[in-house]
């Protein structure tokens, strides 16, 4: 590592966006483990805050959905559950941050407290119409702003490194929350750019230029970065449950043993025969938003086979993006001509035909999977001169294969109807009341 040092002009960090960290300032310890995005214990606080009827101030003040998805309850859980950590809340003895601000202030011994404009728009305290924290949902959460980072550009010298970490000081020159982080990666900089990156979930985000757009019904408003002095938006629907459910056959079920398979099982089944995978087995995101939902596995017969269950479950992936993309088309009010993929799952080439033949748009696959790491690259060498401009940088991105949709129209649609019967038994099915 010593003899490339020299070659580091600056380190970019991107992060998963609302898994939330409390610590103490004094001794940089963690007061309880990490509440995940995933995690589902604050729902009770969201519906606390909906029923006191603050939903619409929520989704105008942050853009966002009220969802315990996101990072404002899971620090009120904190400071409710963990002795004594109110008190030293008040007390200013305890800082919050995403895993982008904790890695920023370890990286450079508690001197930096900060993050950026896109990770802060993921925490249901920020406004970010006035690109402020908000001290009307602070007070409602019960969160002292002493805690809170500084918010800073996606791109700029936030700080310089320890020099015992890599023998020299080396600037953290670039922040962003991974989806938005892809976005840039992809070199989505013109308003109207949409990318999916497929991961554990789906999460999908349209450039949606330098005014915070009306999201529409089942999406959320989110700032995609800061860059020389102005603010980019982007609608973006987040799906919970993306390569888990993969995850989920291999590891609970045990019908597949590598995740690799599912590609080779799906081309050799031409059809799920009517049988649906709705996979909300954390509940279900944009653009439903029912954290009671649970998943199902519907349309099953004597004659199932456990290879039309898996390709309902790679299906499911494709038609949950459907739905957000279709959301998206009409909150945007414009046609969305193709999209830009990446991530783990994004090298599947089946399952992004048939996402193409869903969509009945072109998919364009990155030639680096890996986009969210290119992004905060981008960001990173940008503040540090790496690259000069936005111009330079679309023409660094490639892509590797673009896949143009087969299925005929009538099939399309057929499948998307029964899909949205399937999501629509599956919604609340955990609602006790």
């Amino acid at each position: 590592m010593a003899k490339h040092v020299k070659e580091i002009a600056g380190i970019g960090v991107t992060n998963q966006r609302e898994t939330t960290i409390v610590w103490n300032r004094h001794t940089g310890k963690p007061i309880h483990n990490a509440i995940v995005w995933q995690d589902r214990r604050t729902a009770p606080i969201i519906d606390d805050l909906v029923s006191r009827g603050y939903a619409s101030y929520v989704r105008e003040t942050t853009g966002l959905i009220p969802d315990a998805y996101f990072s404002g309850p899971k620090i009120k859980w904190l400071l409710d559950n963990v002795p004594k950590a109110k008190t030293r809340a008040r007390r200013g003895d305890l800082l919050f941050g995403t895993v982008d601000t904790f890695l920023i202030w370890k990286m450079t011994a508690g001197r930096v407290h900060a993050t950026d404009y896109s990770n802060a728009s993921r925490t249901m305290i920020y406004d970010i119409n006035r690109r402020s924290w908000d001290r009307r949902l602070l007070d409602l959460l019960g969160i002292p702003s002493d805690m809170l980072p500084e918010v800073k550009s996606s791109s700029e010298i936030l700080g310089y490194t320890e020099k015992h970490l890599f023998g020299r000081e080396i600037p953290i020159s670039g922040v962003a929350g991974d989806q938005q982080a892809a976005l840039f990666g992809q070199a989505g900089f013109e308003k109207g750019a949409a990318k999916n990156t497929y991961g554990t979930g789906c999460f999908i985000l349209l450039n949606a230029g330098d005014h915070p757009p009306k999201p529409g019904v089942g999406l959320i408003s989110t700032i995609a970065w800061g860059l020389n002095g102005k603010v980019t938006y982007a609608l973006e629907g987040s799906v919970f449950i993306g390569g888990a459910v993969i995850q989920w056959l291999r590891d609970q079920l045990g019908i597949i043993r590598k995740a690799a398979e599912t590609e080779k099982i799906g081309r050799e089944t031409p059809t799920s025969c009517g049988v649906y995978f709705v996979p909300a087995l954390t509940g279900i995101g944009a653009p439903y938003w029912n954290m009671y939902a649970r998943g199902l596995i519907i349309g099953i017969t004597r004659d199932t086979t456990r290879n039309q269950i898996v390709r309902a479950a790679l299906e499911s992936i494709c038609l949950q993006s459907v739905d957000v993309l279709e959301a998206m088309t009409k909150a945007s009010r414009s046609q969305i001509r193709s999209l830009r993929v990446d991530g783990g799952a994004s090298v599947n080439s089946f399952l992004m035909q048939v996402q193409a033949d869903l969509l009945g748009i072109p998919i364009e696959r990155s030639a680096i999977a890996e986009t969210t790491a290119l992004g905060a690259a981008f960001l990173a060498g940008l503040a540090v001169g790496v690259w000069d401009d936005l111009r330079e940088l679309t023409r660094v991105r490639k892509v590797d294969r673009i896949f143009r949709p087969k299925m005929p129209a009538k099939t399309r649609e057929q499948i998307r109807a029964g899909w949205k019967r399937a999501v629509e038994r599956s919604l609340d099915w955990e609602r006790q009341d």
